[in-house]
């Protein structure tokens, strides 16, 4: 079944499942886990490299105004692998190529490859996707398996935490700084899951801009930082300029965390119960085992 998957999640949940041996095609942001680096790379992204958000946000806004593509396919490349399926996504045209480009592009190959779209929102959508893609993949006793284990990984957090009638901080998670966008889609529910309590996003919709006095209004008593695309050190650095700056002084005296967000938030595939997880060690950090330092830094 040769496979072209235009998402880093869905590159990952075919990684999950074994199936990494029909990946013929990625996208230029796949990089988990390491074996896929080596497929060849079928999309580029028209977006400016920067660690200024601001810059991305301005350049994204451009871009999006004028009608411009953020992300394009190398479709001569597509062509030339002759895939099977195409996965894609219907859930946000700022993070990966759009499921029209796809569709569009799907009706010039012969013979017409089956296109997988994924659009999970909530952890159980997830769960919907990875099946989706097993199914596409023949790979049902697989995913049974994977699935399985997430979901025993889950309540395993939930029983330990309602073993010990664990306190529910109040939590911040940050989905970019500049402007301020706060977490919706899975961010809120892998909070709960976890044992906190998202004091701003709303879980199932999408990420939204808050102004600052509201963040400050919410009165979190933890903040992660996990801009959407960044990698553990990008957010270190990021939540390190932020607390330098003015408007963030809010911010002392609260427990500020940095995560690795393309591992455990921003890319919905199984590694999101990764960042549960994480996230519950840094809620309750007497009750499990100390945090993986490659998941998450406390800066402050």
């Amino acid at each position: 079944m040769r496979t072209v998957s235009l998402l880093p999640a869905a590159t990952e949940i075919m990684a999950f499942l074994g199936a990494t041996d029909h990946l013929v095609g990625v996208t230029h942001e796949c990089d988990y886990p390491e074996i896929v680096v080596s497929r060849a790379r079928v999309t580029k992204s028209s977006v400016p490299h920067s660690s200024d958000p601001a810059v991305i946000d301005a350049a994204v806004r451009e871009l999006h105004g004028a009608g411009h593509a953020l992300y394009t396919m190398d479709e001569t490349r597509i062509r030339a692998l002759h895939p099977d399926v195409l996965l894609t996504q219907a859930l946000c045209d700022v993070c990966a190529i759009s499921e029209t480009d796809v569709r569009t592009l799907a009706e010039q190959l012969s013979p017409v490859p089956r296109i997988v779209t994924l659009g999970g929102t909530t952890l159980d959508g997830v769960y919907a996707d990875i099946r989706a893609v097993a199914d596409a993949m023949q790979a049902g006793d697989e995913a049974d398996e994977l699935l399985a284990g997430l979901r025993d990984r889950v309540k395993h957090v939930h029983d330990i935490l309602k073993a010990a009638k664990a306190p529910r901080p109040r939590v911040l998670l940050l989905e970019w700084t500049d402007p301020v966008y706060v977490a919706g889609h899975w961010g809120p529910e892998q909070i709960a899951r976890a044992g906190g309590r998202d004091v701003c996003g709303t879980a199932g919709a999408h990420s939204v801009t808050v102004e600052m006095p509201a963040l400050i209004a919410a009165d979190p008593q933890i903040v992660l930082f996990a801009p959407c695309g960044y990698s553990l050190a990008a957010s270190v650095a990021e939540a390190k300029r932020c607390l330098a700056l003015p408007q963030w002084a809010w911010l002392q005296g609260r427990a500020v965390w940095a995560l690795d967000a393309n591992g455990l938030v921003s890319r919905p595939g199984p590694r999101i119960v990764d960042g549960i997880e994480t996230m519950a060690r840094i809620f309750n950090p007497s009750l499990f085992t100390a945090i993986d330092g490659r998941h998450g830094e406390r800066v402050r």
